[in-house]
């Protein structure tokens, strides 16, 4: 059956659809802008609480619970209808931003981030959904390419607004501007978006959904067992990690069963599809995992303000757009995207093993250029796991195929994150450097570190330095893994996009 002929879209004024669109936008940059926004802002608020051996949970804990949910999102929409359950997580989202402005110690930050993130996750997926709705199919692509944008300026703005506002206001500031942003949206959403009453009643996999978040918050929660617990070999984490190999096993026989599975098992058989998921994982560990702490690094061993540390993030947004621009047209030619992977990869295992190698005094163009390197990195291999999964999975479980790739690049990020927290959080407690009258070097805030005597600033960026030598090196480890899994892509050709070469 045509598309075209039976698609009815929920809203006809066209003035009134894009001022939907509008309010949609303003969610989307809301969302994503939270996880960008606070990343400059991290060290003023470590410097508040202290516990920076639990710096990486404020990033981790939204990332986590924003893919734990995503899954269920989208069905419950086709449950409920778009309409409420998006207003639910839009209303989720705005009162976990007030109760991280609010916040009272790390603890309940970190709790209150978790909050935002069930909220988040439903935005997400809605945003699409709804789109799906408002637009017919030949419009459709032209109003996603305008979410991809907001997507990038919410790279780009999110540090240097976090960092701006932070010096001025203070880092709550950051949060509590989401409430009436939040609240205007779900007017706007109320009265302008009409009610569709969906007539599917998709079968949900919940038990599958429930069983993977398990395994994921198992992962996170035994990387970061050295502060959590005292050690990496506790039986605590012991335990934890017994938890995640249980619900894992449980999760392969439950998806085997479920009539419309999270992820259908028989995908894995697919090598290209198993690969792109490693690749995946890896990229959003060096990609996502890495925007707080390259704010840590900067703020830490150079003396930049939050504001200022903030504008280094512009060569890094501006090396994704670069890297993703070219990628997109050159692939569109040739059909061919294993290249791409592979020198995206290259290009940032190359930028992590330089940075691994800074001292203190490194002067701050040098940092930037190997963030725009990595940025071009980013970007080269930004649409490889979609476009390759999409190419490689039967037509039924495209959807599922790509819900998998946002699934594990979000998790690569909350597990990576976790990861370099522990490491920050060991080598700096173990670094003993002693600074009479100013406290522990972890409850400095930038403000803070820059008053010290010289001397003391010194010991302070040579401590940080040598805590991210060994993160630096993770990094580019997590790289290497990537990188090995892209070059044993099949060489794939993707359909229709170039004429097949005349036989010599």
């Amino acid at each position: 059956m045509d598309m075209q002929a039976t698609f009815q879209p929920l809203v006809t004024d066209p003035r009134r659809k894009i001022i939907l669109f509008l309010f949609l936008m303003t969610a989307m940059f809301m969302a994503t802008l939270d996880n960008q926004i606070v990343s400059t802002a991290l060290p003023t608020i470590v410097g508040e609480f202290g516990h920076i051996e639990r710096f990486g949970w404020i990033g981790s804990a939204y990332l986590l619970s924003l893919s734990a949910v995503m899954p269920l999102y989208g069905k419950l929409g086709d449950l409920f209808g778009r309409k409420y359950v998006m207003m639910t997580a839009i209303a989720i989202f705005t009162v976990g931003s007030a109760v991280c402005g609010l916040a009272v110690s790390m603890d309940t930050l970190i709790a209150a981030r978790v909050l935002q993130g069930l909220g988040g996750g439903g935005i997400m997926v809605s945003i699409f959904s709804v789109n799906a709705d408002l637009f017919e199919p030949r419009e459709r692509a032209r109003y996603q390419s305008y979410s991809s944008l907001v997507l990038m300026a919410s790279g780009a703005i999110g540090p240097v607004l976090g960092g701006t506002m932070s010096d001025l206001f203070g880092w709550r500031s950051i949060f509590l501007v989401n409430i009436p942003i939040g609240v205007i949206v779900l007017l706007g959403l109320a009265w302008m978006l009409p009610y569709r009453k969906p007539h599917r009643r998709p079968k949900i996999d919940y038990a599958g959904a429930l069983l993977l978040a398990t395994v994921t918050t198992s992962i996170v929660i035994a990387a970061d067992g050295s502060s959590l617990f005292g050690s990496l070999f506790s039986p605590q984490t012991a335990i934890v990690l017994a938890i995640g190999i249980v619900a894992a096993s449980l999760w392969v026989f439950v998806e085997r069963k479920a009539s419309e599975p999270i992820v259908p098992i028989p995908l894995f058989r697919n090598s290209t599809f198993t690969l792109l998921l490693i690749i995946s994982v890896m990229s959003g560990g060096i990609a996502i995992g890495m925007a707080n702490y390259f704010a840590l690094f900067l703020q830490t061993t150079t003396g930049l303000s939050p504001s200022a540390a903030g504008g280094f993030f512009i060569l890094l947004t501006g090396g994704i757009v670069c890297g993703s621009i070219s990628a997109g047209r050159i692939i569109s030619r040739t059909g061919r995207y294993k290249p791409f992977a592979v020198a995206s990869l290259t290009i940032s295992t190359f930028a992590f093993a330089v940075l691994s190698q800074l001292h203190y005094g490194t002067p701050g163009w040098v940092v930037g250029l190997l963030m725009l390197l990595h940025g071009i990195g980013i970007g080269l291999a930004q649409q490889v796991p979609v476009i390759g999964v999409q190419n490689a999975a039967p037509a039924r479980d495209v959807g599922a195929a790509t819900g998998s790739v946002t699934l594990s690049r979000m998790g690569g990020a909350s597990i990576a994150i976790s990861i370099y927290g522990a490491i920050i959080g060991a080598s700096i407690g173990a670094s003993h450097v002693v600074l009479p009258g100013a406290g522990r070097i972890e409850e400095l805030t930038p403000k803070m570190m820059a008053a010290l005597p010289e001397a003391s600033r010194i010991l302070v960026q040579e401590a940080y330095a040598a805590a991210f030598s060994p993160l630096f090196m993770t990094s580019c480890a997590m790289g290497l893994v990537g990188l090995i899994a892209a070059i044993m892509l099949k060489p794939v050709q993707l359909p229709g996009i170039v004429k097949a070469a005349p036989a010599e």
